[in-house]
């Protein structure tokens, strides 16, 4: 498979919306079919790293998928949305340099301690088993903008997940994973059974 024809290809297949922070990069050493670092505040790329060997052995409607669901993924992390934890970062910060400025070592403790716990909040929001079953769904929604059916992108990321653990050489799935797949079976009406609100 030649990467920049998939490359271009693939970007093709992206919502608008991320075309212009997502970069696609060819990783051909990785270990890992299709991965991405966790986006921080201070980096306006989204990088996803393909290792195109691996990435070839998937059919193209499951590359489709695994590439919309993840960009679905780090195109829904928000460090910056109006939200209590946002806010209480903020305020830990702003409060941090108010006591920084007047010598008050136990206030800039207690703002940054605040500030941090925040953080991590916001941190473990982000990676939790909501986004990513938000992530699979935001995948479904634009890749019927792309001429799938409900049905049929939930089939194909149901197989891409399976597929992907195979060709990297994994025993099994995933507790998330194990979860994402029983929701995508409940979507493609493979098991009456979904994921409890």
């Amino acid at each position: 498979m030649e990467s920049n024809v998939e490359i271009r290809r693939l970007i093709d297949v992206m919502p608008a919306s991320g075309r212009m922070s997502i970069k696609i990069i060819s990783k051909p050493h990785q270990a890992k079919v299709i991965d991405t670092t966790f986006p921080l505040p201070w980096n306006t790329d989204r990088l996803i790293y393909i290792n195109f060997d691996l990435w070839s052995r998937l059919t193209r409607q499951q590359r489709d998928l695994m590439l919309l669901r993840m960009a679905s993924w780090v195109m829904g992390v928000k460090w910056f949305k109006p939200e209590l934890y946002q806010g209480v970062v903020l305020a830990g910060i702003l409060g941090s340099l108010v006591e920084v400025t007047q010598g008050d070592v136990v206030g800039v403790v207690v703002g940054g301690g605040l500030t941090a716990l925040a953080a991590n909040r916001i941190w473990n929001s982000n990676r939790s088993q909501e986004s990513e079953l938000n992530a699979d769904a935001g995948a479904i929604k634009i890749a019927q903008r792309r001429g799938y059916s409900e049905v049929e992108a939930a089939q194909h990321l149901l197989s891409a997940i399976e597929s992907v653990a195979k060709i990297e050489g994994r025993s099994g799935l995933g507790f998330i994973e194990l979860i994402r797949c029983q929701n995508l079976k409940a979507i493609a009406g493979l098991s009456p059974v979904g994921i409890p609100e």
